[in-house]
């Protein structure tokens, strides 16, 4: 059974870019990235989660 993906394609995309390795993801997949890239887009999205919560609606 297929793990459904908690980030949107669209979030992963611009946390790559923003880290500077969409270019691999564009021509190897995301199989082709580093652990280390896969753990920085974590822990991008998680201080982005956090900024949410904190910011005043």
């Amino acid at each position: 059974m297929a793990r459904k993906g908690i980030m949107s394609k669209e979030l992963k995309e611009e946390i790559a870019k923003d880290l500077g390795f969409y270019d691999v993801v564009k021509t190897e997949g995301w199989g082709g990235i580093k652990s280390r890239d896969a753990g920085n887009m974590v822990k991008r999205a998680i201080e982005m989660a956090e900024q949410q919560t904190k910011s005043p609606k």
